[in-house]
Parts: structure tokens; C-alpha cells; sequence
């Protein structure tokens, strides 16, 4: 009767659509772990990571950036990371993503004038790994060019 059957208008349930915003301006000392979506456009300095596998986004845009490690299943990125991603699922680097570290991916999708200042990792894994939490892992620099993590030997790629 009330609202059975009624599509969703394009504008209507955006917020819960989005999850969590961290608003352009905001800025956050510390690490972030989200579940469901997190979209950020201020600035985060610390880990960001995703509570469970599932269905979890990260959506950052181009006023936003982040300084420390990413690990999340999926992730679109039109700003900047200073750190490591991890992604179990699949990355979106658009034209404006600057990533200084190293990107572990499974699906990766990069739009001309993305630049990643690091390497790249494919992994065929559908999980996290799960040694990304251990210190020693999360402390490397995205200068390192030694093995990762899995002992693979990772590349260097730029878009555009």
C-alpha cells in the first residue's frame, strides 16, 4: 500500500546508500575501521579498514586523502593515499587518484592520469591477508623494493 512497489527515486535513501561521510574540511588523527560504505572528502591520518569482508566500499574523492594504510575489499580512489592499499575485491583508480605505496589488488580498473608511485601487486587470493595487521607488514614504506608480503615480486604502473 504505502510505498510498496515504488522504485527508489535516484536522489531518494542517498545517505544510506553512502554510509559514513567524512566531510570535506574534516580531518581525522587516527585509524577509521568502517563496515558497509565510507566516503571520504577531508582528510584521514591513519589506517582505514574495513570491519568484515562482505560488502564493504571505500569511495575517495578528489578533495580527499588519506595518510596511512588501506585495507578494504573494495575501493573507488579520485584522491590521494600516502600508504598501502589492500584490497581483496576490486580497486577503481580514477583520473585524479594519486597512491604513493605499494596497491595489492585482485581486480584492478585505472583511468588515464591515474598515478600509483609504487607497485602492483596482483593477488589471487579472494581474502585479505591476513598479514596485513601484523606490524611489520603495515609499517613498510612504499619505497621498499624487496618482495611483499606473499613473497611475490610486485610491479610499477602508471595510467596515462
Amino acid at each position: 500500500m504505502w510505498g510498496k512497489g515504488k522504485r527508489k527515486g535516484k536522489g531518494s535513501s542517498r545517505l544510506s546508500a553512502a554510509g559514513t561521510l567524512v566531510g570535506q574540511g574534516t580531518e581525522i588523527h587516527g585509524d577509521v575501521s568502517f563496515a558497509g560504505r565510507l566516503h571520504v572528502d577531508g582528510l584521514v591520518k591513519g589506517r582505514v579498514s574495513a570491519r568484515e569482508e562482505g560488502d564493504a566500499l571505500l569511495t575517495l574523492s578528489e578533495h580527499g586523502r588519506i595518510e596511512g594504510d588501506v585495507v578494504v575489499p573494495s575501493l573507488v580512489i579520485n584522491g590521494t593515499v600516502k600508504g598501502n592499499v589492500y584490497s581483496s575485491g576490486r580497486v577503481e583508480l580514477a583520473e585524479k587518484a594519486r597512491i604513493t605505496g605499494n596497491v595489492y589488488y585482485r581486480l584492478i580498473e585505472m583511468a588515464m592520469g591515474a598515478e600509483v608511485n609504487g607497485n602492483l601487486v596482483r593477488r589471487e587470493e579472494e581474502t585479505l591477508p591476513s598479514v596485513v595487521a601484523s606490524p611489520a607488514v603495515a609499517g613498510r614504506s612504499a619505497g621498499d623494493e624487496d618482495q611483499d608480503a606473499a613473497g611475490e615480486t610486485p610491479t610499477t604502473g602508471t595510467a596515462g
